[in-house]
């Protein structure tokens, strides 16, 4: 069994939810646990027709055997999570570390008045910002603060690493993207922490020694909400007629739009420690590949794409998304 770990290669929005709901359904993983910032982040995966969205539980919720737990690193927002919890009626399999942070009314009014976050940056509004800095401060509150969570609590860094080295299937959730990453990322224009693969790894309470795989996921091409470079860029027009519009699943804004930059994610590849690449969206670009599950029914330009991917990456593309369904996926794990 395995601990794979799944992050976004460029600025979120790439589609880790439907793989994590891809590998919970196929792979049936023990647990899933989430890493990540917080509530700011959304995973939107279908399923049987069906749209599902989740900010605080882990992308593994249809899957009803996976224990679904949040990191220590994690900000919750009380609110969501229970939403969450009563809609995926998963009561009695989530748990949260008592050493969450907590948001409160009060991060969120912050987060939207803030003149530097709001223009700046872009913020969600969701109070991330202001909440990681009253933790750097040690004035945020808790997870084992809140009496009304203290049934979801438990210590995720023991049940992790002890299932780990019990030999049971982990799959671990990071949110946003590499060049979202705080310390990585176009500063200003990022997330309040580090979302990278060790990042991750940080908020869920493991040794890199622990990990047997680093998923990193991309889209087909490239979008990013809100500031901040992105080389390459198209026009709102151009980006309609290729089919690449899109908009935040939380925030709503429209995804700005530019084709696969290699050089970026090779960098990525870099500072993930990536063994394996997800590449999802292949069939917005190659549209002839729509809910194509196998890899020789590929267009050959299709082919010559996730070759290059390869090549100059110098890592294996094993899974690939052709459609909006979670089993719209190519798994190459499985070729001889």
């Amino acid at each position: 069994m395995t601990c794979k770990v799944i992050v976004g290669g460029f600025y979120g929005d790439e589609g880790k939810g439907k793989i994590i709901a891809y590998l919970s359904i196929n792979d049936k993983p023990k647990i899933a646990v989430r890493g990540g910032v917080g509530a700011n982040a959304g995973h939107t995966f279908v399923y049987n027709n069906q749209t599902f969205k989740v900010r605080m539980l882990p992308s593994a919720v249809l899957n009803p055997e996976t224990k679904l737990l949040i990191g220590a690193g994690v900000l919750v927002t009380p609110a969501v999570l229970k939403e969450e919890v009563q809609r995926y009626n998963a009561g009695n399999r989530t748990l949260i570390d008592n050493h969450c942070g907590i948001i409160d009314e009060s991060h969120i009014r912050r987060d939207i008045e803030d003149a530097h976050l709001k223009k700046i940056v872009g913020t969600t509004g969701t109070g991330t910002g202001p909440a990681n800095s009253d933790r750097a401060l040690r004035t945020l509150k808790l997870a084992k603060d809140i009496s009304e969570l203290k049934n979801y609590l438990g210590c995720v860094s023991d049940i992790v690493n002890e299932s780990i080295d019990e030999g049971h299937s982990i799959l671990i959730e990071g949110t946003q993207g590499t060049f979202l990453s705080l310390y990585h990322g176009d500063y200003p224009f990022v997330t309040s922490k580090d979302v990278t693969a060790s990042g991750i790894c940080s908020d869920v309470g493991i040794g890199p020694k622990k990990v047997d795989d680093v998923i990193l996921v991309f889209k087909a091409y490239v979008t990013r909400v809100g500031g901040g470079p992105l080389e390459n860029e198209i026009t709102v027009d151009e980006a309609s007629k290729l089919g690449w519009v899109e908009y935040g699943s939380v925030t709503g804004r429209q995804r700005r739009a530019s084709p696969f930059n290699m050089e970026l994610a090779k960098k990525s590849v870099t500072i993930n420690s990536a063994t394996q690449i997800a590449v999802t969206k292949l069939d917005v670009v190659f549209a002839d590949c729509a809910g194509l599950k196998e890899y020789p029914k590929l267009t050959p330009q299709a082919k010559n794409f996730i070759q290059q991917i390869e090549d100059r990456l110098g890592v294996e593309v094993v899974l690939i998304g052709t459609g909006a369904e979670i089993n719209d996926i190519i798994d190459r794990r499985t070729e001889n």
